[in-house]
């Protein structure tokens, strides 16, 4: 997810500066690879990188197509077959034992659909998104399809009009009954040549931190390493700031009663309790019990968990064990 952003990062930067850009992607994998199906690299006409499609070895060959398709403006896929034992032809040895599928698509700023803009459109709202890239692995040195559409709830961007009509049946067809957790990648034989990637692209992992000592200093270094959106929460304001915390992208301070009732929650939110502050955690934990959360660790012994739940329970309230891990 992270890399994402810094996708649209790098696409932002290079075109308040006007640079042409391709988008390079691993479309589909045969056997061993760095990256699978969904990484992306971003191109400028200058050579600059955003991303990455392998652990360094094809992004300088993909460079060099990469800009044949600027000049060309039309999406090539290329094909690394890191089997072969003559892998020095990619500049050093892969030490993989795959085939690599790279589609790399010029990025028209003059279409408001094109892969980048579908792309920020999935990570605009924190709502599971579907985004389909079409390819050829048979008539691949014709002139391929590329990212056409992203669905996401009941909104659609993009279309299937650069397709036949008897593929935007089908693609359709499978988008509508997608249930899947997981990319996939389907063909239609009795159709023709063209395959199709189903991608999905979920919202960041939202942490709920709550706890502003300097045990959580780490743990919000790793948020941010990997890609997540932390909001923290804590009733010390000394503590919970911007100086100690500065890739925090909400910071909630007060009393428990006041920071439960601003608590931004989803399906791919998880919390953290790391106050070492028993009443605190315990009017927290109340609330959290009404939230559809995934993942709620809890700080401490596992004592001091079953006091929390012993507590709601004397009030009543139904603690759900599935979502409890304490020991964090």
């Amino acid at each position: 997810m992270k890399e994402l952003i810094q996708l649209i990062a790098g696409y932002e930067q290079a075109k308040a500066k006007g640079q042409a850009m391709a988008l390079a992607t691993v479309v589909q994998v045969d056997g061993s690879a760095y990256r699978r199906p969904g990484a992306r690299m971003l191109v400028t006409q200058e050579g600059r990188l955003t991303g990455a499609i392998s652990g360094g070895c094809l992004e300088g060959d993909a460079l060099r197509k990469a800009q044949t398709v600027i000049f060309q403006q039309k999406p090539m896929l290329v094909t690394y077959d890191t089997t072969d034992e003559d892998d020095q032809k990619f500049g050093i040895g892969l030490g993989c034992n795959g085939i690599i599928h790279l589609l790399i698509e010029p990025i028209d700023l003059n279409q408001a659909d094109h892969p980048i803009e579908l792309i920020r459109q999935a990570l605009a709202n924190r709502e599971l998104a579907l985004l389909v890239t079409i390819f050829s692995l048979k008539t691949a040195q014709s002139e391929q399809v590329g990212t056409i559409y992203l669905r996401q709830g009941n909104q659609e961007f993009g279309s299937f009009q650069k397709i036949p009509s008897d593929y935007r049946a089908a693609i359709a067809q499978e988008v509508n009954s997608f249930e899947e957790s997981k990319n996939r990648i389907h063909c239609y034989p009795e159709l023709g040549e063209l395959s199709v990637f189903f991608e999905l692209i979920p919202p960041p992992v939202r942490i709920l931190l709550f706890g502003a000592g300097n045990d959580a200093l780490p743990v919000a270094q790793l948020a941010e390493i990997l890609g997540h959106e932390l909001h923290l929460i804590d009733g010390r304001k000394a503590l919970a700031n911007l100086t100690r915390f500065p890739s925090a992208s909400k910071i909630i301070k007060g009393p428990a009663d006041e920071v439960v009732e601003q608590l931004e929650t989803d399906l791919h939110t998880v919390a953290l309790l790391m106050t070492h502050n028993f009443d605190y955690e315990l009017r927290v934990l109340e609330e959290l019990t009404t939230r559809m959360l995934p993942y709620i660790g809890i700080l401490g012994p596992k004592r001091k968990t079953d006091k929390l739940i012993h507590r709601l329970e004397e009030k009543g309230i139904r603690v759900f064990r599935d979502a409890l891990y304490a020991p964090i």
